[in-house]
């Protein structure tokens, strides 16, 4: 890969688009605190550990100071929690502190990247790299450029994601862009129709697993995705949230990673 990699965010995307770039020499990883950048670490060698190849939990280094990371990456990707002032605040600095020469790209998977982008206070050299999750695992990147970006930043955002392996594909600047703006309203649907009918989420799953073909039923997607970030993406693309989605979030039953939504986890 021609880029050197910085990627702002220590949760489970910047963690495994880290795991992913460890292929391709070192790749920079911010975390906000100490205890932070300590869970990341170990997150990036889990993933490592598990992926097959050239990867190398040794070439990824994690940094707590975001002016190191600005300054020492030529593409910058943001990705930390799905809320605009907080990635605001962060695609400011990075956009003070990077050179001119430097991309910078935001994992946001619902707002607006012209907003983000004028955040960054470098649109011209911005786009919005939605990858998915598991990173490792699935080949799409959506991409979404604002008016200003020239062909420079499009040809480097598309070679980024063909060093990585993924598949990129040039999307509208949306509100879910094409799969979340297509896919949630579908998942909702499954929790509402659960709901009036007392079926068991297991039987809707099955159905659609066995009679459709998807790898994974609805419900148990909506409790890997997140339950919290299903509701914020659902509200962000106008889609009608079912309230038994929005109890659950006041429950703190978010899915999958409190141990308990649709399902139980253990």
């Amino acid at each position: 890969m021609q880029e050197r990699l910085g990627i702002a965010g220590s949760g489970t995307i910047a963690c495994g688009l880290a795991a992913v770039a460890s292929r391709h020499g070192e790749t920079l990883l911010w975390a906000r605190s100490q205890d932070s950048a300590q869970r990341a670490r170990g997150s990036v060698d889990r993933i490592c550990g598990r992926l097959s190849g050239e990867v190398n939990a040794s070439h990824v280094r994690v940094v707590t100071d975001l002016e190191e990371l600005a300054a020492e990456a030529t593409f910058l990707v943001e990705a930390v929690v799905e809320e605009a002032s907080a990635k605001a605040a962060v695609l400011a600095q990075l956009g003070r502190g990077s050179g001119a020469g430097t991309v910078i790209s935001t994992t946001t998977s619902s707002l607006s990247v012209a907003e983000l982008a004028q955040a960054s206070g470098a649109p011209e050299r911005f786009v919005g790299l939605h990858v998915f999750n598991p990173v490792p695992r699935m080949k799409l990147v959506e991409l979404a450029f604002p008016a200003e970006a020239g062909d420079d930043v499009r040809a480097r955002s598309f070679a980024v994601c063909e060093a990585l392996e993924k598949t990129a594909v040039e999307v509208p600047d949306l509100p879910g862009f094409v799969v979340n703006r297509l896919l949630f309203p579908f998942l909702f649907s499954a929790v509402e129709l659960a709901e009036e009918t007392g079926i068991d989420p297991v039987q809707v799953d099955t159905c659609m697993t066995l009679g459709a073909g998807h790898p994974m039923g609805p419900l148990a997607l909506l409790d890997f995705v997140g339950l919290d970030v299903a509701e914020a993406i659902g509200d962000a693309i106008g889609a009608s949230v079912p309230e038994r989605v929005r109890a659950l979030v006041r429950e703190g039953a978010l899915g999958k990673k409190a141990g308990r939504g649709f399902y139980v986890y253990e």
